[in-house]
Order: C-alpha cells, then sequence, then structure tokens
C-alpha cells in the first residue's frame, strides 16, 4: 500500500527528469538560495560575493550572469569575460533550437508538477541588454574597440526586437500622455520612438544606448553614433551627458533641422577651450531589487467532496527603501548626474508581462496535481495527507532574475582642465589624467560603501 505514496515522489522525479533539477529548486527558490550573494553584493563584498557564487543555482544562462557581473565588480576580468561568453553561448544555443526537443518536453512536464524553478530559465530582452553591454565593457577593458562595437550591435538588435514587440503599448502610453497634454519629448520625435514616458524607460535602455553612442563616436562613426545618443535621449529626455552629445555629434554632421530642435529645447552646450579636456562618468548605483515569494494554500474539493490542499506561489516585488548614494567629488567639486536607466523599473515591468502566463500556469499545475493525487491515492485519506505535505514543500515561486545588476545608472559630463584628476566616491579616491582637447570615460559601480572604478581615454570628440 505504502508503494502507492512512494510512487508519488518517485513519479514527480520522473516528471522531473531536466537540467534544473535540484534540491535547492524543489524546496526553495531561487532568491533565497542567493541571499548570501545578494548580501555580498549590496554591502560591496566583492571578493565575499565571488566566494558566495554556486556552480549551478538556474542553468547555464543565469548562472554565468551571476558569475560575469560578479567578477567584473572584483576586478576579475579575464573570469568575468569567460563567464558571459558562456552564458552567451547557451543563449545562442536556446536560440538556435528549431523543434522542441525531448528534454524541453519532459523539462516543462515536470515543472508543471512541481514548481516553475525546474523550467529552462529563459532570459528576458532587458538582460539579455545588459548581457551583451558587459561583454561590451570587458572588450573595452582589453582595448577591443571593434569587438565591443560588435556587442553594442547586437545589444541594439536586441533593444530594436523589444521595442517592435511592445508597439502597440508604447503607442497606447504615447497617446495617454498626449491627451494629458505633456510636452512632447525631443529624443522621441528625432529618434522616431513613442514618446511613452515610463513606460519607453521600461522597455529600452538608456545606459546602452549611450554607451554604445559614445564607442561609435571613438570609432569616428557619428552617423551610427547619433542614431544611439537619439535613442538615448528619447529615454533619458533631461540627462545633460546624453544632451550634451546628441547636439555635439548633429553639429558636426551638420544636422541643421535636428541642432535646431535640440538648442531650442535644451540651449547652448558648453564646448572645449584650449586646455581643457572632458571627463564623462557612468555611475551604476545599489543593486537591483530581489523577487520574493508569495504564497497561499487552498483546498480543492472534487464531485465527490473530496478535498485535498494545494499551494499557489508567485513572485513579486516588495517594497525597498532606496538610499541616495553620497555625491561624486570631481576635483573636490560635487560632480550631478541624472538617470540613464532605471533597472527596477526594467525588472518590474518583465514581470508585469509575465506575470498572466504564470497565473495560467499555477491553474494548470493545480489540475495536474489533483490528477496525479488521484491517481495515486486511490482516496486513500493517508496517501492524500502525504500529497498535501508533499505539495507544500515544493510549490516555490519563481523568483529567478539577475539578481547582480545595478538598481539604477547615472552619466554626468564635465569640461576640467587638462591633467590629472581627482574623484571621490564615499571613502575612496581615484585619480586619473585627461589630455588636453581629449575625453576620459570613467566607469563606476557602487555598492555599499565600495566601489569598482577605472577609466578609458576615448580620443577627441
Amino acid at each position: 500500500m505504502h508503494r502507492r505514496y512512494v510512487s508519488l515522489t518517485l513519479c514527480s522525479v520522473l516528471l522531473s527528469g531536466c537540467a534544473n533539477f535540484t534540491a535547492g529548486n524543489l524546496f526553495s527558490h531561487y532568491s533565497a538560495q542567493n541571499k548570501d550573494l545578494y548580501q555580498s553584493v549590496a554591502a560591496g563584498n566583492y571578493t565575499e560575493a565571488t566566494d558566495n557564487l554556486d556552480d549551478f543555482v538556474a542553468g547555464d544562462v543565469l548562472d554565468n550572469l551571476e558569475k560575469g557581473r560578479v567578477y567584473f565588480l572584483d576586478a576579475q576580468y579575464p573570469q568575468s569575460f569567460s563567464a558571459f561568453e558562456k552564458s552567451d553561448q547557451a543563449v545562442k544555443e536556446q536560440q538556435d533550437e528549431a523543434t522542441i526537443s525531448l528534454s524541453r518536453s519532459a523539462n516543462s512536464v515536470g515543472s508543471l508538477a512541481i514548481n516553475d524553478n525546474l523550467k529552462e530559465y529563459i532570459a528576458p530582452d532587458y538582460e539579455l541588454g545588459f548581457l551583451h553591454l558587459y561583454l561590451g565593457l570587458n572588450y573595452l577593458q582589453q582595448q577591443k574597440l571593434e569587438d565591443a562595437l560588435v556587442e553594442m550591435r547586437r545589444a541594439n538588435q536586441v533593444q530594436e526586437a523589444a521595442r517592435k514587440s511592445r508597439e502597440a503599448e508604447l503607442d497606447n502610453a504615447q497617446q495617454q500622455l498626449e491627451d494629458e497634454g505633456v510636452s512632447p519629448n525631443i529624443g522621441a520625435v528625432l529618434a522616431h520612438y513613442p514618446d511613452a514616458g515610463k513606460k519607453l524607460s521600461a522597455v529600452q535602455n538608456g545606459y546602452l544606448f549611450f554607451l554604445s553612442g559614445l564607442l561609435y563616436e571613438t570609432s569616428h562613426d557619428l552617423n551610427d553614433a547619433y542614431v544611439d545618443y537619439r535613442r538615448a535621449l528619447a529615454v533619458a529626455p533631461n540627462n545633460q551627458a546624453v544632451i550634451e552629445a546628441s547636439i555635439r555629434v548633429a553639429k558636426a554632421l551638420a544636422m541643421n533641422e535636428d541642432l535646431r530642435m535640440l538648442k531650442k529645447r535644451y540651449g547652448e552646450m558648453p564646448s572645449l577651450k584650449t586646455g581643457q579636456g572632458r571627463v564623462i562618468i557612468i555611475d551604476e548605483q545599489g543593486i537591483v531589487d530581489a523577487l520574493n515569494g508569495w504564497q497561499l494554500t487552498l483546498p480543492l474539493y472534487d464531485s465527490r467532496g473530496q478535498s485535498a490542499l494545494y499551494s499557489v506561489a508567485l513572485p513579486y516585488y516588495p517594497p525597498h527603501a532606496h538610499h541616495d548614494k553620497a555625491d561624486l567629488v570631481l576635483n573636490q567639486e560635487v560632480v550631478l548626474g541624472s538617470r540613464l536607466a532605471d533597472v527596477n523599473n526594467m525588472a518590474k515591468q518583465d514581470l508585469t508581462e509575465r506575470m498572466p502566463a504564470l497565473v495560467v500556469r499555477q491553474v494548470l499545475r493545480v489540475i495536474a496535481k489533483d490528477e496525479l493525487r488521484k491517481n495515486t491515492t486511490q482516496g486513500n485519506d493517508i496517501g492524500s495527507l502525504v500529497f498535501n505535505i508533499w505539495n507544500k514543500l515544493t510549490e516555490q515561486p519563481d523568483t529567478r532574475s539577475w539578481l547582480t545588476l545595478p538598481a539604477q545608472v547615472n552619466a554626468m559630463s564635465q569640461l576640467v582642465s587638462a591633467g590629472e584628476q581627482t574623484l571621490q566616491v564615499g571613502q575612496k579616491s581615484y585619480t586619473f589624467n585627461v589630455p588636453s582637447g581629449g575625453t576620459t570615460l570613467v566607469w563606476l559601480s557602487r555598492q555599499g560603501d565600495n566601489a569598482t572604478i577605472w577609466h578609458k581615454q576615448l580620443g577627441k570628440l
């Protein structure tokens, strides 16, 4: 008789014969399993975070995204590059599958019988954009500008696909803004984008566009640089670094009509004088919010009045208090930046889009589990009790997302006297050189009281 109860567990295990079947995914969820990693990064303990990286939690795509990011923060650039390449290869293999494989079908059935953490992880487009962005930054670290530009092009393809797939939604958001009499976004006009306010910035990554524009401008490809600066301006219409770059390249390309519109909206921008250089700072801040789980246990009755308890578990973003970071001080003067990207906004938009499918799968899982219970226990009360316990333990919310991304990204641009510069970030001091007539990019990511900082010379822009 007890064989029937044991068969319940065996059946579930067999159904879940997939790459993601682990005890952690069976009885816990992604955010909970990575709690130590998340807290280490949030506190700026990058080396400790590398020690908290697991070899296997969510598969080659997501595990290597986390590794690539954490190694990059810890300035272990070869390890970061290798991890991002592995993630990129895993994504390619997913995308190259023309038909659903037998293993993927088994994967889906297993996750339906137990929980969604056993499904193969498919990275959303905002995460794929960041994958190519960080591969590009790794190439920039290696002084491989052309390879970095290849990644920017790939990232732009992801962004364009994301925009097209949400075109109707963005158009609707634009119409709402027009009905409210909101002033038109010049960047959206120039880039032929929907003027969709916050909705656009949840779909399109201004950080990616601005960095791409900088790298194209550095390679003297001004046409492509201007395309991406216009896109960045559509997403971050009040960012001074983006405004200056857009006007600078519009002027160089003699885009007189665009220039007239830009100057009418933003006024004249400062230009380099003899003996001056330019500092552009990209400032990543904090760590993206982590998904948590919401769980509810409900009784389900059949036509004969027999009942069983079923757990329903869904992911959600709990409210978080976000504290302002310390000022950035360049040569003893505070420099103010403004938002390029709000990663929390992107992550929450992705969850909103996935929620209907998640709810449908929960309903299907309850039905599948009830059928499995009836077939396995044959009305036996002890068997139903065992099933209820198993169901309670294994129903876990799918909280998988790229946990170590920054919460937000700012950018700023400053003209300085050529020579040695000092940037103060909290208690950390960083010195670098700016050549006369040249532009220096300073990249930093800061969490807790710590920061990773490096710089690259971009030449005369």
